[in-house]
């Protein structure tokens, strides 16, 4: 007996808009007569996403699902899931391990996986629109600074679509490897970019440029990697660099996130904060705390956005839940009092 089903098999099915799920198994079912070519030609949404869930029985008509609204069974789970898993903390001399060895970690890391790891993030510009204007003037310079830059997954990117003619980007990491290896690519143009090896979590930043200089600070999936006590010294720095009206552009992972979840107990540093198999760190924030720690810099909200997201594997039958935060927040022209 074949497992496709036949057009007869079709036509003997209620019509999908009488038929109520009552087991989310019939998922399965509801789906069987259903061709996937329509979803093919679906661009991702843009902004903040615009692909909403309406009907379960849909859920593998694409690949992911945006504001995805979680109930309080889930959310009770989620918590149980994290409070099993952070039962037992790793003893001092192991926290101080991985978290003075990052550098070596992460260049670990990137000589495994190369630039081969983290595609090219050509998102970006749809979520910040700021990285890439259509509309400056030729005259006007631009200064971009990528704290955590990796193999130059934004700033390749970036130099490829931007078509400002005094447009300087900078970037750092305190991987010496991932800083080779971005250099290295032949999109890497040195008369547009500045790259250099730095430790974020410094008191004092070894920068080539100087204080309220800079346009924008990105800052994608880094600050989650850094000791929670040192992040509030580096969105401090990040204030310190940027010019009066500039902004910081921020994308993280968010509390209860599917990669929190999935953590064994024996992994966590401290309430949050994690170990990788590969020994490099990861933290998962709430908005309010990032909102709080983006304040106390001297940083004014102008966008905090949680992104739930689920995510499937149709071949598999997999449901994924994704939690990140995406922020913007700009320096003020007048500092507040």
């Amino acid at each position: 007996m074949s497992g496709t089903p036949t057009a007869d098999d079709c036509e003997k099915r209620p019509q999908f808009g009488t038929r109520l799920l009552k087991d989310s198994d019939d998922v399965f079912k509801h789906n069987a007569c259903k061709t996937w070519e329509h979803t093919r030609e679906r661009k991702k949404p843009a902004g903040a996403g615009g692909r909403i869930l309406t009907d379960v029985r849909e859920v593998f008509e694409f690949n992911a699902w945006d504001h995805v609204q979680w109930d309080e069974e889930q959310e009770l789970a989620a918590q149980a899931a994290v409070a099993k898993n952070s039962c037992s903390k790793l003893n001092d001399d192991e926290r101080e391990r991985f978290q003075s060895d990052a550098p070596k970690f992460w260049d670990s890391f990137y000589g495994i996986h190369d630039n081969r790891f983290f595609k090219d993030r050509h998102w970006l510009f749809t979520e910040f629109p700021e990285l890439a204007p259509l509309d400056v003037s030729e005259q006007q310079s631009r200064s971009i600074f990528e704290l955590g830059c990796g193999v130059g997954n934004t700033i390749l990117p970036l130099l490829q679509y931007s078509v400002e003619p005094k447009l300087k980007v900078f970037g750092c990491d305190f991987s010496a490897r991932a800083i080779d290896i971005l250099r290295s690519q032949p999109q890497f143009d040195e008369k547009r970019c500045e790259v250099f090896v730095m430790d974020a979590t410094e008191e004092q930043w070894p920068v080539p440029f100087e204080e309220n200089s800079q346009d924008i600070i990105v800052m994608i999936f880094v600050l989650s990697a850094c000791q929670p006590k040192k992040m509030q010294q580096i969105l401090d720095n990040c204030y310190r660099y940027l010019r009066p009206g500039g902004l910081l552009l921020f994308r993280d992972y968010g509390r209860y996130d599917l990669a929190q979840l999935r953590f064994k107990s024996g992994k966590c540093l401290e309430d949050n904060f994690y170990v990788r198999g590969d020994g490099t760190l990861v933290y998962f924030f709430t908005e309010e705390e990032l909102r709080g720690m983006f304040t106390k810099a001297g940083l004014q909200e102008e966008q905090v956005i949680v992104d739930r997201r689920l995510q499937v594997n149709r071949s598999r039958g997999l449901k994924m839940y994704r939690v990140w935060i995406q922020a913007k927040f700009k320096k003020p022209l007048v500092p507040t009092s």
